[in-house]
């Protein structure tokens, strides 16, 4: 089977290895992107649903899918909806789940889906190609609107500067027109070693797309569709990301502190951990830094589903 040329997974052998996908098994691939991880499980023998909410990804995925002798159903759909939609084909349980978080390689390469300033292009950053476009929100949103996702998301320390420029300058429709409006708020010669940019497109995106709770859903509907023993590999891209991945993974093991002298006693008991051995995070070595640059800000993280019942929002068994 072939995947496109163009398309490197990131941390791939480190992925199959914490999922270790044998034949027959039933894995969930939650962001298909161009399929990089999929066929890869594909490849070891497993059955594989594929989740995407990119009708782009989903339409160039049939040629794997038609490849794959019906062994990748693709699912059009947010994989924070896997338990249903696995459900909705027959499927209570799986072997292992892996999610690849955040803008796929496929979606910054084309200028027009407006996710990167690489190339100018309309300003748009729909995952799914569907409601508010980039531009909607920042010609509409109020400047302090702008400034609090801008801090939040994008960790931007001059957020208020950023969104004052941008209210300024409106309307705003091509990523080109954005960039320069930020660069110029903040300040841009060659040679910086990151465009300033960067943190404003960054968080515009994981606004505008709820990529923040999608990944809280995702991982919850993981740990609610993991068999036990089953993997979950999750890899992300920066801070934000991370350390909410961090964070699900310490309470669901029971390495989070159970109080204080400084916080009340819990009275409900806790829950049985749901995950177990969470491995130290993986990054890319250096000879995947060479190959694919990309890979710089990945970070993975592992663990294994045990018996106990899932956890609801509250912390006890759902």
């Amino acid at each position: 089977m072939s995947a496109p040329a163009h398309h490197v997974p990131v941390l791939l052998a480190e992925v199959m290895a914490a999922l270790s996908p044998r034949q027959d098994e039933v894995h969930v691939d939650g962001t298909f992107g161009a399929g990089g991880y999929s066929k890869a499980m594909l490849d070891l023998g497993a059955r594989v649903f594929a989740f995407d909410r990119d009708p782009d990804a989903i339409r160039e995925g049939c040629i794997l899918e038609d490849e794959s002798g019906g062994r990748l159903t693709l699912v059009p759909e947010r994989f924070s909806r896997m338990r249903q939609a696995l459900a909705d084909r027959g499927v209570d349980s799986v072997d292992g789940v892996t999610l690849d978080i955040g803008v796929s390689s496929m979606q910054l390469d084309r200028a027009d889906r407006g996710f990167s300033f690489q190339a100018d292009g309309p300003l748009d950053m729909r995952m799914s190609q569907q409601g508010r476009t980039a531009a909607d929100f920042l010609n509409n949103a109020a400047e302090e609107e702008i400034a609090d996702i801008l801090y939040h998301y994008g960790e931007e320390p001059k957020s208020r500067r950023v969104a004052r420029a941008i209210v300024a300058a409106r309307p705003i429709e091509r990523t080109g027109q954005l960039a320069t409006v930020v660069r110029k708020a903040l300040g841009h010669h060659p040679g910086m070693k990151k465009d300033p940019a960067t943190r404003t497109f960054q968080a515009i995106r994981i606004y505008l797309n709820e990529e923040l709770q999608e990944l809280e859903g995702g991982l919850e509907a993981a740990e609610q569709v993991l068999k036990a023993g089953g993997r979950l590999a999750v890899v992300t891209f920066h801070s934000l990301e991370d350390r909410l991945v961090k964070r699900f993974l310490k309470a669901r093991s029971g390495s989070l502190p159970t109080g204080s002298r400084h916080l009340p006693e819990r009275k409900s008991a806790a829950p049985l951990p749901s995950f177990e051995a969470v491995a130290r995070p993986v990054r890319a070595g250096e000879q995947e830094l060479a190959a694919n640059p990309r890979a710089r800000s990945a970070t993975l993280r592992v663990a294994r589903r045990t018996a106990a019942s899932s956890w609801s929002r509250e912390g006890v068994p759902a």
